[in-house]
């Protein structure tokens, strides 16, 4: 992996990072009342949706590790896809099989694109040795 794609792989990570916070903190402190322009009709109870914020904003740590040194956190961005990708299969069997939010199926698509970026970014890092910082 050259320079340039090391640079755009910390780029995209430290993004995927500010997306997690900012969807975190949405859940967070969004009002319910406005839940029902992304989908989520007659939701009620808070407890649950401060929960999947504090989550997101606990992956974004973890993005931001992988980001701070790839080479040498490639277990992070390794955690990273496994996470994404257990997210995917959960929003869209949510969205295709329980009920068809819209916002769950177009979150559970965007992040099979995170997926797909960071396993092909991550092939690009096979060996510490093979990087170039020039």
């Amino acid at each position: 992996m050259n320079f340039r794609s090391l640079k755009l792989l910390k780029i995209f990570l430290i993004l995927v990072a500010i997306h997690s916070f900012c969807v975190g903190l949405g859940l967070i402190i969004i009002p319910l009342d406005y839940f029902d322009l992304f989908g989520f009709y007659d939701y009620s109870g808070n407890f649950f949706k401060i929960q999947a914020g504090v989550f997101h904003i606990v992956m974004c740590g973890a993005y931001v590790s992988a980001a701070r040194d790839p080479v040498g956190n490639q277990v992070m961005i390794r955690f990273s896809i496994f996470a994404k990708m257990i997210a995917t299969v959960f929003l869209i069997s949510y969205a295709l099989i329980i009920d068809m939010v819209w916002m769950v199926l177009a979150s559970g698509i965007f992040d099979f694109v995170m997926v797909l970026v960071l396993v092909w970014f991550l092939k690009g890092l096979k060996n510490p040795r093979e990087v170039s910082y020039h």
